[in-house]
C-alpha cells in the first residue's frame, strides 16, 4: 500500500492487536489475527485476506505501521482506490479491534466513500455496516 495509516499504535494498543478479533454473528464483517509483527485482517464470511499490515516500534515507543499490503483482485475485492484502503484499514483496527469510537475516522470514511459514489445522500448507517459491520451509532 502507498498510503499508511499515520497512528503511533500505543503499547496497551498493539497488546490488545495481538490478541485478535474473531466475528460474533453474520453481521460482523472482519476476522484479525497476528503472526509475529504482522497483523491480518480477513472477512469473515469468505475467509479472503484483505490486508496485512507489518507493524514496527516507532521512535518514542508505541508501534506503527511500517508496511502494508492490500488485495487487489477484483474478483475478490472491488477497491483499488489507496486512500479508501488506508483508512479502512485503520478503521477496522481502531472500531473493531480496539472497539474505540473513531468518530473523525468514521467521519472521513463516509466523506470520501459519498465523494466515490458520487451520491451525497448515501446513508452512513449502510455504508458503515457493509465495509465494518457496524452502524452509523456503533
Amino acid at each position: 500500500m502507498p498510503l499508511l495509516p499515520r497512528r503511533i499504535w500505543s503499547d496497551e494498543d498493539w497488546q490488545r492487536i495481538q490478541l485478535g478479533y474473531w466475528s460474533r454473528d453474520m453481521d460482523e464483517k472482519w476476522d484479525v489475527f497476528t503472526e509475529g509483527d504482522v497483523v491480518f485482517l480477513h472477512r469473515s464470511w469468505t475467509g479472503h485476506g484483505i490486508f496485512e499490515a507489518t507493524f514496527a516500534p516507532a521512535d518514542g515507543g508505541g508501534r506503527q505501521i511500517t508496511e502494508a499490503v492490500v488485495e487487489r483482485d477484483p474478483e475478490r475485492r472491488r477497491s483499488s482506490d489507496d486512500e479508501y484502503d488506508c483508512l479502512l484499514l485503520e478503521l477496522v483496527l481502531s472500531t473493531i479491534v480496539l472497539g474505540e469510537p473513531a468518530q473523525e475516522l468514521r467521519s472521513e470514511f463516509m466523506e470520501l466513500t459519498r465523494r466515490r459514489s458520487g451520491n451525497a445522500d448515501v446513508p452512513a448507517g449502510l455504508v458503515q455496516h457493509s465495509a465494518l459491520g457496524l452502524r452509523s451509532d456503533s
